[in-house]
């Protein structure tokens, strides 16, 4: 199979999209997006992986051709729930889940929400809250929740005359990105509107932080819970903090961290090769 097929399912009252690589009589292997992103982001993992697991990538919501949420809510546990809905999780498990960035924050929820569902776990540059990050005060966090919202009713959505300008944008945000690479993940992370320009698929509310939102005491005792082997993937040339080597694996039972020099924050298109020779090692080897 070149390309996955295209579904649809229900959740939340959401029509979301998810995208199955077929081999239906593997072992599953849930792959999750991050922030911004959609589940073509997966494509170059998702075909080498194929011949040994069922491998599924859904749109979160808010992302890619799901809907958007009505108000922009778009908690971390609101993408698990969405994920207890996949048709092809149903009577499933243990499943191998893997994530990269905000992706990878929430399937360490799942994970540590239903230990006994998950086998193994790859989290890619997913750390995205240490354990000693400071908690503001909630009339802070309610102001600055705020801020975000009347920013966002504000801001005018970027247009793109083509595809290749949306590319072009993409490699100017990454410039170790091919222009193959840049291309196709414009092609599924863009549409057309009717003036003819075309405007990521992405909800732009997608990036306020809600003042209700999950806090460092509460991701360590998911992590906590979490009972499967797990590997964290860094980038050592990520914009997130190095919690590789602040020694985030004592949180967890069963973990180790691998950084990837050379690699920015989107590894797995940074350095494909060697993302995919580490998940491969981790879980066939």
């Amino acid at each position: 199979m070149q390309n996955p097929e295209s579904r649809f399912y229900r959740s939340h009252g959401l029509r979301l999209h998810y995208v199955d690589w077929g081999n239906d009589s593997a072992p599953p292997l849930l792959l999750i997006h991050g922030g911004r992103d959609h589940a073509r982001s997966w494509d170059h993992l998702a075909r080498a992986l194929r011949p040994d697991f069922h491998v599924i990538a859904p749109d979160l919501r808010g992302h890619g051709d799901s809907d958007w949420s009505l108000g922009g809510s778009y908690s971390l546990p609101e993408y698990v729930y969405d994920l207890t809905r996949l048709p092809p999780l149903h009577g499933q498990g243990p499943i191998t889940v893997v994530g990269h960035s905000m992706g990878g924050m929430v399937g360490l929820i799942y994970a540590g929400t239903f230990p006994e569902q998950v086998g193994r776990l790859i989290v890619l540059d997913g750390i995205t809250v240490l354990p000693n990050a400071a908690k503001a005060p909630a009339h802070e966090r309610t102001l600055k929740w705020i801020g975000q919202l009347e920013a966002l009713e504000e801001r005018a959505p970027r247009r793109y005359r083509d595809l290749a300008e949306a590319a072009a944008q993409m490699q100017a945000h990454n410039p170790r990105l091919s222009p193959e690479l840049a291309l196709h993940l414009a092609s599924h992370g863009t549409k057309r509107n009717a003036d003819g320009r075309f405007g990521w698929k992405f909800d732009p509310y997608q990036r306020v932080m809600a003042p209700h939102r999950l806090w460092p005491d509460d991701h360590v005792a998911l992590w906590r819970r979490i009972t499967c082997p797990t590997l964290l993937l860094f980038a050592g040339e990520s914009f997130l903090r190095n919690a590789a080597a602040e020694g985030i694996t004592h949180y967890f039972r069963n973990a180790r961290a691998e950084t990837i020099e050379g690699a920015g924050h989107w590894l797995q298109h940074d350095r494909p090769d060697e993302v995919l020779r580490l998940v491969r090692e981790f879980l066939l080897g």
